[in-house]
Order: structure tokens, then C-alpha cells, then sequence
């Protein structure tokens, strides 16, 4: 917790920026050690060079934040009082003029940026999202092997799904019985909404679950994924009910080639935008290019969505630590569609890939 809150400084340090208050819950619980859903509620942790860092809070929280580890000031509140103007009162007493500060521009309200500058009419607002993500996207020894964890139940979830996989069983009940046993594990809480789609419905990426009964013929896909610890895994596999064509056999191995090369090349120092382009290369060659409309992937950790964006055009370099997906996929609407997503932490020796469940074809 202080070793970030040190790193932070750092950086703001050479931004020539005072001091930060961040207040979504992700960076709030990387900075904290304190994951908490605040709904309505305000949550921050400000951080300076002049002072001690400070946590904002409701009064209702401020037990629980301190068996987190948090034993820095914390500034409580009850819902008839205004935060921002206690967070105003206790810097004074503390004599804490801001000239500079950095928030979240992705992530506060309007309303609320407007109580920021109402409460701190002189302050200079820098954005945040850069400065903290650069930080978050390399890992730690510690987040190493939560997310190692977390990826092992992901892998359980998916093969769970499959052994419950039989003709007229509906993809909600395939969700049930993903989560069920999940929470038989002690998973407390999915990373997102679990989804298990067949047939056609296969060909919509952000596809809902239904009362749709699985059939012979049909492909099967599963894109689910933890929170363990306060980190998230992410895992997709497609899979056969009893018989495919091979059409879709095809289509299933050309996906699969698209992954395994976009893996190949997750070694240090190779732009992101490669990963995305290798993969989308065998794609196209495979006759398939209108069929693949997102990147590649996306980085992992205290969210399931986060730096860096796996797009086409970043030339962001690959760096030991970071961890991220890589998740091709082809969607033709009158056939179905197949993804296959694996996690991926990189290393110096190469990309160790976290998520082991089997990626051969599998008809069930």
C-alpha cells in the first residue's frame, strides 16, 4: 500500500502535480488495500507531497477500511454531510493549500467535478487515468499469483460448463449451474456477467443468455471469469453438441491459429498493435476478415477491462508484468461463432499463458 502511494508520488512529482484524489473503486483499492462499492456515496484517497495521504468516507465504512490495513487519517461521513467540504476543512487545519491536483476525468461526474472546483475554486485539474494506469499495468509478485488464482477457477468454471453440457439443457441453466459450483469453491463474486450462448447466438460477441435450449449441431460458448482477492480472471472457450460441420470446423481451427500466434508474439519489447495484427492476418487470409469487429484484447488485474487497450494501432511495447487476453474470434450470423481467450502474463522467457483449459476442438 505505501510502496504505491510512493510510486504515485513519484509521478507526480514529475508532472509538477501536487497531489491526486482518486476516486473509483479499482485505483481506491489499489491505493488502499480497501475494495468497496460506494453506489451513491463519495470514496477518495487524496495524496500529496505535504501531507500524509487521507481517505474519505462514510461513517458506516470506516471499521472495515481499517482491518484492510488502512493507518492513514480517515475523514468520515454521515449521509447529511457534504464530503468535499469536510475534505475541505481538514486540509486547512492541516495547511494544505492545492495549487495542482490530478482526479480521474474518465471517471467523475460531472456533478461532482463541479463540486471540486465549487469547494477548490483555484485549483488546476490534470487528468489522472494516464499516470495511474501506467503504473497498474505492471505486475507485482503478490498480483502474480492472485491472478494466477483467480485464472485457475476460471478454468474450473469452463469445465464445469462443459461436463453439464447435454441436448435441452438452456444456456441459463448453464449459468446456474457455472456459479453454483463456483460458489461451492468460495467465489464470492463473477468478474462479469457469466455467458453461455449456443447455436446462432454464438455470432453476437456481447451475446445474453437465455432460456434458448442447447441442440445437436450447436456451438456452445462460455465467456466467464472470477474475482479473487480483488483480482479478475477472464476466460473463453467454444465447444460442439454431438456433431459440427465442417464449415464450422474450419472456422473453429482458424480462430484458433489466430490465437496461438497472437500468443507466440506476446514477448517483451513487441508492440501491442502486433499481437492484433497477426492475429487478424490469418483471419483474413481464412476468407473471415468481416467476421472479426474487436481487438484483440485487453489488460487484466483489479478489473477485468483495463490498460492497455489490445487495439490494431497501439504501439504501446510489451513490458515483463503486464498481463493482459488474447481473444480472437469469428461471428457469421447463420452459422455461429467461436472465441477463444486466454489470459496471458508475460515474462522475460517469454508468455506464460494462465488459463490451462484444453483448446482442441471438443464436441461434446
Amino acid at each position: 500500500m505505501a510502496s504505491r502511494i510512493s510510486e504515485l508520488l513519484n509521478v507526480l512529482k514529475k508532472e509538477n502535480i501536487d497531489g491526486a484524489l482518486i476516486t473509483s473503486t479499482a485505483n481506491f483499492y489499489y491505493l488502499s488495500n480497501y475494495y468497496t462499492e460506494p453506489h451513491e456515496r463519495v470514496i477518495a484517497v487524496y495524496v500529496s507531497h505535504y501531507m500524509d495521504p487521507v481517505m474519505l468516507l462514510p461513517a458506516m465504512e470506516v471499521q472495515d477500511a481499517r482491518q484492510c490495513g488502512w493507518n492513514y487519517e480517515i475523514i468520515s461521513y454521515y449521509d447529511h454531510e457534504n464530503p468535499w467540504e469536510l475534505l475541505k476543512l481538514y486540509l486547512g487545519k492541516n495547511n494544505e493549500i492545492i495549487h495542482s491536483i490530478a482526479i480521474e476525468k474518465d471517471h467523475i461526474t460531472l456533478d461532482r467535478y463541479e463540486e471540486i472546483k465549487k469547494t477548490f475554486p483555484n485549483v488546476e485539474v490534470f487528468d489522472a487515468k494516464e499516470l495511474i494506469s501506467n503504473l497498474r499495468v505492471i505486475k507485482t509478485k503478490s498480483e502474480y499469483k492472485l491472478l494466477k488464482e483467480a485464472a485457475r477457477l476460471a478454468d474450473f468454471g469452463v469445465e464445469t460448463a462443459v461436463n453439464a453440457i447435454y441436448d435441452g439443457i438452456t444456456e441459463l441453466e448453464l449459468v446456474a449451474r457455472i456459479e453454483y459450483e463456483l460458489k461451492k469453491q468460495g467465489v464470492t463474486q463473477m468478474s462479469f456477467s457469466t455467458m453461455a450462448l449456443s447455436g446462432k447466438k454464438t455470432a453476437s460477441p456481447h451475446g445474453s443468455p437465455s432460456d434458448k435450449k442447447v441442440g445437436a449441431g450447436d456451438f456452445v460458448l462460455f465467456d466467464l471469469g472470477v474475482v479473487y482477492e480483488g483480482y479478475c480472471s477472464d476466460i473463453t472457450r467454444t465447444v460442439g453438441l454431438k456433431t459440427l460441420t465442417e464449415k464450422q470446423k474450419n472456422i473453429y481451427h482458424t480462430v484458433l491459429q489466430a490465437e496461438e500466434a497472437a500468443i507466440s508474439q506476446s514477448v517483451i519489447d513487441t508492440p501491442v498493435g502486433k499481437l492484433d495484427a497477426v492475429s487478424r492476418e490469418i483471419i483474413t487470409k481464412a476468407g473471415y476478415s468481416d467476421y472479426f469487429p474487436h481487438r484483440i484484447g485487453h489488460g487484466l488485474g483489479i478489473e477485468t477491462h483495463e490498460y492497455p487497450s489490445m487495439h490494431a494501432n497501439n504501439p504501446l511495447l510489451i513490458k515483463p508484468g503486464m498481463c493482459f487476453t488474447i481473444e480472437p474470434g469469428i461471428y457469421v450470423p447463420e452459422i455461429g461463432g467461436v472465441r477463444i481467450e486466454d489470459m496471458i502474463f508475460t515474462t522475460n522467457d517469454g508468455p506464460e499463458v494462465l488459463t490451462s483449459f484444453p483448446k482442441e476442438l471438443i464436441i461434446v
